[in-house]
């Protein structure tokens, strides 16, 4: 998809979260601040969709906006609460008099590895990430995840050399790096455990045959006809979709 594309689409995404609630519809209100600024919105928003109403626009591919899951990181306070909260902003609730700062990335190094040449052992992970060596068990990372992984007992696992119960308790960390953001030790979490999943995912696991089946028939194009029907729908037709798929998903 071109650039030009992806902002388009998340003008329309922006668009249809405007429309998420009429205004004299709306019975509870909130106001929350967005790099100072107040904005008045309505109380059932998530933060990315607060946002998109007050009328901010993302435009970096942030998170389900045409990008990737866990892109939408947002550090918080809540008003009299000196502490500094982290969430996701597609899964999390407004609150009223909460103080919101975006995250753009995090600055944390990737090591640069081909796991196809390295062999399946624990020692790999310590050889591109000895930080991990560091942890004081101090927990911060795990309290910071907003998947509710118990992230500073993957890091104990990596040092046990078990990467099965690191691959499989890290199965849904989204990438995030709010763990890394808050770790002291300056371990990147989050890389740590994608490196076990792959080594592990490669060697350990037997091929899966239904996965195979799948490729095999995005390969051949069977999903091709559905996929510009999307891409052919109008404003109003996305705008429609994209509102009932956010009234009727869990938000937790």
């Amino acid at each position: 998809m071109t650039e030009e594309r992806k902002v388009d689409v998340m003008e329309r995404i922006a668009q249809a979260s405007r429309g998420l609630a009429e205004e004299a519809a709306v019975e509870h209100w909130v106001t929350i601040y967005v790099m100072g600024k107040a904005y008045r919105v309505p109380a059932d928003l998530t933060i990315m969709q607060a946002m998109e109403y007050a009328g901010f626009r993302f435009v970096r591919s942030c998170g389900c906006r045409a990008g990737f899951c866990g892109a939408c990181a947002t550090v918080f306070r809540r008003s009299g609460d000196y502490k500094l909260y982290a969430a996701l902003a597609c899964q999390t609730r407004v609150e009223d008099g909460m103080y919101l700062v975006q995250i753009p990335f995090v600055p944390a190094e990737k090591a640069l590895y081909d796991v196809a040449e390295e062999p399946y052992d624990p020692s790999v992970v310590l050889k591109h990430y000895p930080e991990v060596l560091r942890c004081v068990a101090c927990n911060t990372c795990t309290k910071a995840c907003p998947q509710d992984l118990q992230v500073m007992d993957l890091i104990q696992g990596v040092i046990r050399g078990d990467l099965k119960a690191v691959a499989e308790g890290s199965f849904e960390c989204v990438q995030c790096g709010l763990c890394a953001m808050r770790c002291p030790a300056e371990i990147v979490h989050y890389h740590v455990t994608q490196l076990a999943r792959r080594l592990y995912g490669k060697y350990a696991i037997p091929p899966e045959p239904n996965l195979e089946q799948r490729v095999k028939e995005i390969e051949e194009g069977n999903f091709e006809e559905e996929f510009e029907r999307v891409m052919s729908l109008g404003p109003e037709e996305l705008k429609e979709m994209y509102v009932e798929q956010q009234r009727t998903r869990e938000v937790y």
